[in-house]
Order: C-alpha cells, then structure tokens, then sequence
C-alpha cells in the first residue's frame, strides 16, 4: 500500500478552520472559568463542529481511512454534546459514545498498514500508563461505573497502540500525536468529572484534546493506493 498527502492540506479554508477551532477552543476555556455556561457550550459547538469542518477541508470523505476516521470524529462530536450536561447518565452516554469513537479509530488506522514491533514496544509504556490510571480512578468510581470506565480505559490504550502500530508500517506522525493528545486529554476529564480535583484541569485538558482531533483531522489528508 502506497500512502500520499492531498495537496488540499494546504489550502487556506482548512487553514481558517483550524484557526477558528483553536479560538473557540480558548473561548470555551475562559467562558468554563467564568461560569458562563450558556456561552461555553456554544463554544464547544463551534470547536467540536471545526475538527469535523477541518476533516471535510483535507478530503477525508475521498478515501477509506478518511471516511472511517470521520465516523470516529462524529462520534466524537456526539460524545462531547452528551459532556456539555453535567449529569451522570449524560456522561456515561458519552463515554459510551467516545468508546466506539476509539474503535473507529482503531480501525481507521488499521487501514494505514500495522507494524507488530511498534505495536509491541509502544504496547509496554501505553499499558502501564493505563494501569496506573485506572488504579488512580477505581477507588472513586461509583460501582456502575467501574466496568465503562475500565472498559473505556482499555479501548483507549489499544487506539493508542494501534497508531503507534500503522506509524511504524508508514503513516503520518499525525495519527501518533493526535491519539497521545487524545489519551493525555482524558486524564482531564477523569480529574475534573471523576476525582473533582480543586485545580482547573480544563486548562490543558481541552486545548490538549482540540488539538489532538485536529491532528487527526489533519491525518485524513493522508490517502492511499493500493
């Protein structure tokens, strides 16, 4: 399999969009602090609607790693809707949402090729960061959340394996970066909305996790012949 980069990566609309992303990435950032709630949301509409617009800009929809990537940013989009509410069933529909946002990934990915010895060795440091989460989070986990939250736990570290795994057989650094920013990210969410540590962890978590998703916005630039 042969992988290539659209030249549409360089057009200036995904250039605004990306820009537009990261400015209502910083709106929703400040409008959380401030508690201006009605605002944040609409901030995370237009942030969440920008790495989907970003995808769109690249030609994600003119291949097969892109339109199965797209489905995961989707079900990103609906997964980060669902976090908009702070209620707890609201919060597991989009945990639940952003699992299969994962697998999305995970088989996106598979599509770039998968290299056993990436896979190994980033399977070592990913693993055992995933453990120490979990044993982080278990003890305040209510009992029906244990089994989601170990659930998503695992899917999330196999997303990060497997890009580690189509980066060594020739994909873009792109899908490396933007799953580790997605699983870095969501270290915030357990802190702020599991933990409820008293420090402001939306303050690197989201840009974190924006940033991320562009990154694999951006990655569905990549296409392939085979």
């Amino acid at each position: 399999m042969r992988i290539g980069y659209h030249r549409a990566v360089k057009r200036p609309l995904t250039i605004v969009l990306v820009a537009v992303t990261a400015l209502a990435v910083m709106a929703l950032v400040y409008f959380l602090r401030v508690e201006w709630f009605f605002l944040a949301a609409w901030a995370k509409v237009i942030a969440s609607t920008g790495f989907l617009a970003t995808a769109i800009s690249v030609g994600a929809l003119q291949h097969r790693y892109g339109r199965i990537l797209f489905i995961g940013l989707l079900l990103s989009f609906a997964g980060d809707m669902m976090l908009i509410s702070v209620s707890q069933a609201r919060f597991l529909l989009g945990l639940g949402s952003f699992l299969l946002a994962h697998l999305a990934y995970i088989t996106a990915f598979a599509t770039l090729g998968f290299s056993r010895k990436w896979a190994l060795v980033s399977a070592v440091p990913v693993l055992l960061s995933a453990a120490m989460a979990t044993l982080w989070l278990t003890p305040y986990l209510a009992p029906y959340f244990v089994m989601p939250v170990h659930a998503y736990v695992g899917v999330i570290s196999l997303m990060v394996i497997a890009a580690f795994a189509s980066k060594g057989a020739g994909a873009s650094t792109l899908v490396v970066v933007g799953a580790l920013l997605f699983f870095v990210s969501d270290l915030s969410v357990a802190a702020q909305r599991i933990v409820v540590v008293d420090f402001p962890t939306i303050i690197w978590g989201l840009p974190l996790y924006y940033a991320g998703q562009l990154c694999l916005a951006l990655s569905s630039s990549q296409s392939s012949s085979q």
